[in-house]
């Protein structure tokens, strides 16, 4: 399985990121994350797809849920 590192790169990167909420890392992190995603569904079939998305999706929801409450502050 070719894609195993860069995806676990990517795991890891988002796990030590995501204490460091900015929207920017967030967003690199989704634009990189979608192809990798749609590899690992190529590579090793729609299951794997599914359970590299949901910990994807888990690993990404922190730093977008507090950019979020950031701005709801901003604006009031």
């Amino acid at each position: 399985m070719i894609v195993a590192l860069p995806v676990a790169l990517w795991f890891l990167c988002a796990f030590v990121l995501r204490t460091r909420p900015r929207a920017g890392i967030g967003w690199l992190l989704t634009l990189t994350g979608i192809p990798m995603l749609g590899l690992v569904t190529w590579q090793a079939g729609p299951l794997w797809g599914f359970v590299a998305m949901a910990v994807a999706l888990t690993l990404l929801r922190t730093p977008f849920r507090t950019v979020r409450a950031r701005a709801r502050r901003a604006v009031e």
